[in-house]
């Protein structure tokens, strides 16, 4: 599985433009412990694994709206219908779903 982990972190990393150290940051992890997901000398428990794909998802749906640069900036600005958190601050805090409105409400077209 390591090479899928490496691939999905990859996938992250470019479609998103945030660095590794932001990986970790996302999944409430450290940045050794995504460098040896990448490089295969561990693998995410479960409960990382499932903050890794929903990153994966969210990542490209945003993808679907922003270049990567723009969805790094995007990720890590505070949003008002966050109350003033980032969409990255909620990602971190478990609170996936709320990006995920968010993000489906500017792709609809209801940028807010």
């Amino acid at each position: 599985m390591s090479g899928a982990v490496a691939d999905r972190l990859e996938a992250i990393r470019q479609r998103g433009g945030i660095k590794s150290r932001d990986v970790a940051q996302l999944l409430d992890t450290t940045p050794q412990t995504v460098s040896r997901w990448q490089t295969g000398k561990a693998e995410p428990q479960t409960d990382g694994l499932k903050r890794l794909l929903l990153l994966e998802y969210v990542i490209g749906e945003l993808a679907e709206l922003y270049d990567p640069s723009d969805a790094r900036i995007w990720l890590f600005s505070p949003h008002r219908l966050l109350d003033g958190a980032t969409p990255a601050d909620r990602i971190q805090e478990g609170s996936i779903g709320e990006v995920q409105a968010l993000i489906a409400q500017m792709r609809d077209g209801a940028f807010v």
